[in-house]
């Protein structure tokens, strides 16, 4: 549990970080530049995290490919990458397509998109959606699982990456406006970035799906030995989510509107018992393929 622990602490920093470095970053750059609060307040957690990360990254024996999930061969891989990512797309257009046929997204919005503009917005989620894959599956399914499986074995590492997983996307985006900024600004925007946890009952059924996510991504780490198919679905899921999104809004007066949480209106548990469906056949299949990273020295 130390190796938790270490990446407990690692989250927490770049919370202090936005609490007590926002407010002056904001004085010394808001003069000059036309940055939001909260985006200062972003970057500033974003780096607390990577600095703190590459501090201790060779104490936990961290620093090289294979513990950070990248052991395999680059053509390997892109290859592995690339097919995660077609079943992950394709799967979650499933579980869209499901959602259209409960009633439960309201399309309305697809219609006044021109050509260009869905190519525009196709291309662009899916940079976000690999830009948000590479980011958190080097740090949980990547370092932090190699961390805690050394210690803790691989069981520990799949189901404590899927917790934190699952807990840091209920970290919101809180808005303070510039006229409304105070030294005290930075405490205010770690509130409200943590204010879902208040509510613990009105998140359970995205927390739910977001961790069974979690457990799938962390399961297929362990079949493969590297992350390249965690990335692949992962992104291969945010994409189609994302598209989803911007292309259509929930229909609050379905009959079966539960199935999509009041989170984000997406993920709940529809997506909770889809995940669940796709868990043991993936995990067989990246099994029966072998595709694994050399273990990394000093794993247990």
């Amino acid at each position: 549990m130390r190796a938790f622990m270490w990446f407990l602490g690692l989250v927490a920093l770049g919370l202090t970080a936005i609490a007590l470095l926002t407010y002056p970053a904001w004085l010394l750059l808001h003069p000059h530049f036309d940055f939001p609060f909260h985006r200062i307040g972003e970057r500033i957690g974003m780096l607390a995290l990577l600095g703190g990360f590459l501090a201790v990254a060779p104490r936990l024996q961290l620093a090289d490919r294979a513990s950070l999930g990248f052991g395999l061969a680059r053509r390997a891989f892109l290859a592995e990458l690339g097919l995660a990512a077609l079943i992950g797309t394709v799967s979650m257009l499933g579980v869209v397509a499901m959602m259209s046929a409960l009633g439960l997204l309201d399309w309305s919005a697809l219609r006044s998109l021109s050509a260009g503009a869905l190519a525009k917005l196709i291309v662009l989620r899916a940079l976000s959606a690999l830009t948000v894959a590479l980011i958190e599956e080097t740090f949980l399914r990547g370092a932090m699982h190699t961390a805690i499986a050394r210690q803790s074995g691989p069981r520990a590492a799949v189901l404590l990456t899927a917790l934190l997983y699952a807990a840091t996307h209920f970290f919101a985006s809180y808005h303070i406006d510039a006229p409304q900024v105070t030294p005290w600004s930075g405490l205010a925007l770690l509130a409200g970035t943590l204010h879902a946890f208040a509510a613990p009952l009105s998140i359970l059924d995205a927390f739910l799906a977001l961790f069974a996510v979690g457990v799938v991504l962390g399961g297929v780490r362990v079949a493969t030995g590297n992350i390249a198919a965690c990335m692949g679905l992962h992104a291969g899921w945010v994409w189609v989510m994302l598209i989803a999104h911007a292309a259509s809004t929930p229909r609050n007066d379905a009959p079966l509107r539960f199935l999509l949480s009041r989170f984000d209106g997406f993920v709940g548990w529809l997506v909770f018992a889809a995940t669940l469906a796709m868990a043991l056949p993936l995990w067989r299949f990246y099994r029966a393929r072998g595709v694994c990273t050399p273990r990394p020295s000093g794993a247990a």
